[in-house]
Formats: structure tokens, sequence, C-alpha cells
């Protein structure tokens, strides 16, 4: 073992991975320290082989090899399997049975942004983890062994394995907008193999995402690609983050699918080959959705936000399918549980041809209602859950119908509200739900009237209530 130890900034140890501003609070040291540190913990279990990629980010490159050099040096073997989206990396190593698997990413934020996605014994590294990690990287303790590094192709399989699932002879017409980020790879080769006619936006990977910011859940981010949708007249377009595990989609109207439809229509397919089978969805979901679930005959679950979360509650549970209004679409059904865009993409395209229908009139055969986007609205990082944790005591203390499991989520009437704190920006995230107008309005404006109560003011507080 050797003893020297080190210290992350405590910003960029977040719930559900590990991400920081490269050269400010994250630097190739700590991707170093973190690779000693992961390694030594998968030393600790049964394997001795580890899968490492990276996003298409300039500090990228860096970063990876730090961390390679630090897996290595504990004796484990690191397998590089290069530029390549996340679900790639989660798949290489589900099928190598790889002790210890890892993302080079910072997702969908800003390009200054890096950091590190991780699974290790096949399962999601979070929360009381990370903690872990942090006191074993200050103890310094590291396991000390000869390894080794090796480049891999894993696209190749992992495009067969995404494409292995699709099955409807109907050709259909598909928009795809990689972002620039490290799906488009992947993208180009899926698009090539699939029957119809596919537009590719942004395929070519650039780390400084000179389009469009690749964040699918923000509706100015899915303009380029709505555009494309009406003026081609395509049957749908999809959409990806950085890292390839979060999807966008458009309707052939040119309408936004929300991550909470879009599990609502690939429920209306799972369910019929498991049925009375839980599907878990994100406490920011629609009640839309969880009424759609129990229509279909499956049990609807409501869980905390977070992928990492999402993912081990889907074992628990032994649940098909699973998602988040974020984006994250995790399929157990025919795959493995993990969050996938491409996949998801791929199983959506197979089920609007297979069925023949419009994804406009699946959109509308849903109950309508109306509700706000995510709302995000800054705070300094210190306050954002006391913030929280003060207007869940006036809520309880007044009798209001408060579901707590992650924030707080308040029903009023056939409406709810939402206020939970993020876990990856110093922000809060709201979010309103009506059966109409005037009342989502009413809404908007208790959940202003509780973040003035807190102290929090501000023009995204000002535009929430207007």
């Amino acid at each position: 073992m050797t003893i020297g130890g080190h210290r992350f900034d405590p910003s960029i140890l977040r719930e559900y991975d590990i991400r920081g501003i490269v050269g400010r609070t994250l630097t190739p040291s700590d991707a170093l320290a973190l690779g000693r540190t992961l390694g030594t913990i998968a030393a600790a279990g049964s394997g001795r082989l580890a899968v490492v990629g990276y996003d298409g980010r300039m500090s990228s490159t860096v970063l990876e090899e730090e961390l390679c050099r630090g897996i290595a040096s504990c004796g484990l073997f690191v397998l590089r399997i290069g530029l390549a989206p996340t679900p790639c990396v989660y798949f290489t190593a589900k099928m190598l049975g790889a002790e210890l698997g890892v993302m080079v990413t910072g997702s969908h934020n800003p390009p200054e942004y890096n950091g590190f996605k991780m699974v290790v014994g096949g399962k999601p590294f979070f929360g009381d983890d990370i903690k872990r990690l942090r006191d074993l990287a200050a103890r310094g303790v590291w396991a000390r062994a000869e390894g080794g590094v090796v480049e891999v192709d894993a696209i190749s399989a992992y495009v067969s394995r995404v494409l292995l699932d699709y099955h409807s002879r109907r050709a259909l017409r598909v928009g795809w907008d990689a972002g620039n980020g490290a799906a488009g790879p992947a993208v180009l080769r899926i698009a090539r193999r699939l029957k119809g006619e596919h537009l590719l936006l942004n395929e070519t990977v650039d780390g400084s995402f000179p389009n469009h910011h690749p964040d699918p859940t923000v509706p100015e981010n899915l303009e380029q690609l709505r555009a494309l949708v009406l003026e081609e007249k395509l049957d749908l377009g999809v959409a990806f983050d950085g890292d390839g595990d979060r999807l966008g989609v458009i309707d052939d109207e040119g309408e936004i699918i929300w991550g909470d439809q879009l599990l609502a229509i690939l429920a209306g397919e799972v369910l019929k080959r498991h049925p009375g089978a839980p599907v878990l969805a994100d406490v920011k979901a629609s009640q839309v959705l969880f009424d759609e679930i129990e229509r279909l005959g499956g049990k609807p679950i409501m869980c905390p936000t977070g992928h990492s979360i999402i993912k081990s509650m889907m074992a628990l549970h032994n649940a098909p399918l699973a998602g988040e209004m974020s984006g994250h679409i995790f399929l157990g059904d025919r795959y493995y549980g993990y969050d996938d865009a491409l996949y998801a993409a791929v199983r959506l395209i197979n089920h609007l041809a297979e069925s023949g229908a419009k994804l406009s009139d699946l959109r509308r055969a849903l109950p309508q209602v109306v509700n706000t986007p995510e709302v995000r609205i800054d705070v300094p990082e210190e306050r954002k859950f006391d913030i929280v944790a003060e207007v869940k005591r006036r809520l309880l203390a007044a009798g209001a119908d408060v579901n707590d499991i992650d924030g707080v989520r308040v029903t009023v009437g056939h409406g709810w509200w939402l206020l939970r704190a993020s876990n990856t920006q110093n922000a809060l995230v709201a979010r309103c739900e009506a059966p109409s107008e005037a009342e989502l309005d009413a809404l908007k404006r208790q959940v202003a009237e509780q973040l003035a109560l807190s102290g929090v003011d501000g023009d995204q507080v000002r535009a929430l209530a207007a």
C-alpha cells in the first residue's frame, strides 16, 4: 500500500457522480487520485478488470489518461474504449463482468465542466459510496500492484446490441440530433443500419457545443431538431445530451414529448409483456403518468430524482421500466436496466413503426393537463436544502398534503406543485401541474409565496408567479 492522501474540492462530490469546473475545482490530480481510490475499492472486489470511456469535451482526454494511470497502479487491467456515450461504458462493463466502469463526462453541463460517472461491482456508485471514496482518498491508503492499460473498440458491439431489439419492417423518417456530444459516432452507425430515412444534425463531436447546449430538457435546445422535423415532414426527431444517457423527443407535429409522456407511451408496450409489473418514475413526473401506469395494469412507484437512485430502486423492485422527467429512460425489458438514450430511441422508433400510430396521436391520447416545465431558481449552494426544509415545516404546520420523498410535492385539489433542491446545481427546482390555467396560476403563486417567506426573490421567482 502507498500512503499520500488527496483532498477533493467538496463541491465536486455530488450525490450521483463527481462533477466540477476544470482548472478551478477539478484537476488532473483529482482524476489520478480518483483512479487510485476507485482502483483500491475495486481491487478488494472479485474482479481485476476496469472499463473507462470519455466524452467529447476538451478536457476529457487528459482526465481520462490520469484516471487510467491511477486505476492501473492498483493492479487492475483497464480497457480504454475511448470516445463513447456513457451507456457504452455500462454495456461493456456488464458484458465483460468488469469490477469497475468509469465514464469521464460533464454530462449536460456547460463546456467548462467535467466529471465522472461510476459503476462498481455492477451497481451504481453514489451517495454514501462517494462519501466513503472521499474519506479513503483523504487517508491515501491506496493499493499498489502492477496492472495494465489496453485500448479496445467497444462501439461496434454496443451498436449491434442496441439494434438487436428493432424488429419492424415498416420504415420511418427520423431526425437525429447528437448535439455535438459523445453519442455522435454511435448515432451515425445506428442511423445507417436502421430501415427508413434518417437525417442527422450535429453528429460531429465538438466539446465547445457550437450549435446549442446538449441538454434536451430545455426547449430552446430542441429548436433546431423541431425545425428539421417540420420542414422535412418527419415522423419524429430524437435528441441526446452530452454523453448519450438522456433523451429528448419531438413528435411529427413539432411538439415536445416530455420524459413522463415518453415513459407513458413506452409503458403501453412494456406492460403488455409484463402485466402487473412495477413502473418507476421520479417525483417530478406528471400525475397523468402514474394514473396511466395504473390504467394499463401496472404498479406505479414514485421515486426520488436521480439516475443512480432510480437504477437501484429498479433492481430492488425488479421493474421492467423506469424514467425521469430529465429524459433518463431505463429499460429492463429486453435490456439491462440502465439509462441508455440511444437504446430508448430505437425502442420508441420500433414501437411507432410496429403500431402504425403517429407519435402526435399517442401524445393526444394521454389525459390533457397544464403544467410548467422544470423551473430552476438559483440559490446559494449552502442554502438550497435548508430552504426546502423551511418550506416543508411551514406546510406541515398548515396541514398541507405533502409528499416529502424528495423535497416537497404538495397536492392541492386536482393539481400539485413541487419544490426540491437540485443535487447537481446550486438551484431549487420547481414544477406545477393543474387541470386548468387558472388553477396552475394559483399553484405557481403558492410556490413563489413560500420562496419569498424563505428570503428567495429575483427574476426567476417573479417569472414563475407571473
